[in-house]
């Protein structure tokens, strides 16, 4: 395949692009249908009926994610029949997040489709490869937000779908743009893939080396289960310091920069394990004035307060930080301390431990008596080792898969403007 840079453009009213591409509106290429809501009082069934409905939390990387699909019941799929979409379509999210757009496996040909997306069949001078690359470039994505409704709940009328303008060469050229970017998804996929597995086996060693330890033949039956012989069963409070963060006036924000990270529940989302900074930070001078504290490295922290909570989200902090009172910590005296992030990612259900109100909270008691199985120090290291390594191959993989990510938007930049051209014989 050869590539060449193009010298020879137009000025559109969405952009500048090659003289010889055309600029169309999308309802002159595509017919724009909707998808329908269920009839009143139906409901969704996680089993397979033969009859998969789409939502728009399965849109994802251009395509449909099955691992929590949901299925229409037969009498409930008779009511709605019409409303399907096709492997030959493509699909368009027009509430909730708005212009996620891709194409239907094969599998799912026939599949119903929520109210929430439409669909683009009939497909005139356009390949469906190359119009869902379209409409996740930066050229349609500005049109669509501009386009949608400002309302609480913003949603993108059909009519402004086929209102949208973009540019379209021919279909040869089409075919070679999307055979092009299609490489770089197959090898994002591949990532996927890759993640997939290694996350499924690290789910694997961690039900058997957190119950079963390393290389042990002898066990013992206690409270929490089944563990080896030579393992002890502690407290947390006995092993370690329960603190909870400060109660920050609430119109403190914290500094751009400073000495101390202040975390916040929300700044735990930036992190897989290890929180390293934050939105906003303190310095020694506020801890005094506020007469607040700070917190080690290595310190364990979880939403203790809050819809979070059930998110079951714990992190290692890596600097000498504070957080606010929506977050806990846990400071060893003893032991190892990614032993017992590994222990609570695996075992531990902070919705279990909170009390079941509507603002759900886990109290500072409940945590400090919590029994966890203690090994020997040595095989604490070993199996948090084991562990740390398989993460350690996540994320390289994660990382590699944000590259290619990079790499993809870079060459839709340039190809889907006709900067760069594929040469077509």
């Amino acid at each position: 395949m050869t590539f060449y840079k193009e010298t020879s453009f137009e000025e559109t009213s969405i952009g500048e692009f090659p003289k010889d591409w055309k600029t169309v509106m999308l309802g002159d290429i595509a017919l724009v249908k909707g998808g329908k809501r269920l009839p009143k009082g139906e409901k969704l069934v996680d089993f397979d009926t033969g009859f998969p409905y789409i939502r728009v939390v399965d849109f994802k990387n251009g395509t449909v994610d099955v691992s929590s699909l949901k299925y229409l019941r037969p009498e409930t799929r008779e009511k709605i029949r019409n409303y399907t979409i096709s492997s030959n379509d493509v699909y368009i999210s027009i509430a909730g997040t708005i212009g996620l757009a891709g194409l239907i496996p094969l599998e799912l040909n026939g599949a119903n489709l929520t109210e929430n997306a439409a669909k683009l069949c009939d497909l005139k001078e356009a390949k469906k490869e190359l119009l869902a690359y379209l409409l996740n470039s930066d050229v349609l994505k500005r049109q669509i937000i501009g386009l949608t409704g400002k309302g609480t709940q913003p949603k993108f009328a059909l009519f402004r779908i086929e209102s949208l303008k973009l540019p379209l060469p021919s279909l040869k050229e089409q075919e070679r743009i999307a055979e092009v970017l299609g490489v770089v998804d197959s090898a994002i996929g591949l990532v996927d893939e890759v993640i997939a597995k290694t996350e499924r086996l690290k789910k694997g060693l961690m039900q058997e080396l957190l119950t079963k330890g390393i290389g042990h033949t002898e066990y013992k039956d206690t409270p929490i289960g089944k563990i080896p012989k030579t393992w002890d069963i502690v407290r947390l409070g006995d092993i370690s310091e329960v603190v909870s963060g400060f109660g920050f006036p609430l119109d403190f924000q914290g500094r751009k920069t400073g000495k101390y990270p202040f975390i916040k529940v929300g700044d735990m989302n930036s992190f897989e394990k290890y929180v390293t900074s934050a939105n906003n930070f303190v310095e020694q001078e506020d801890i005094k004035a506020l007469k607040a504290k700070t917190f080690p490295p290595n310190t364990i922290i979880f939403p203790k307060i809050g819809m979070a909570i059930y998110l079951n989200k714990f992190r290692i902090v890596k600097a000498w930080s504070t957080f606010d009172n929506n977050v806990a910590g846990v400071t060893l005296k003893k032991g190892e301390p990614e032993f017992l992030y590994y222990y609570f990612l695996g075992k531990v259900d902070l919705k279990r431990l909170s009390n079941r109100t509507t603002a759900p909270s886990i109290r500072k008691s409940t945590l400090e008596s919590l029994q966890l199985p203690f090994p020997p120090l040595s095989e604490q290291q070993r199996i948090a080792d084991i562990l740390s390594t398989i993460d350690k191959k996540i994320q390289l993989e994660k990382n590699e898969k944000t590259r290619l990510g990079r790499a993809k938007r870079g060459l839709m930049d340039l190809l889907l403007t006709g900067k760069v051209r594929v040469k077509v014989d």
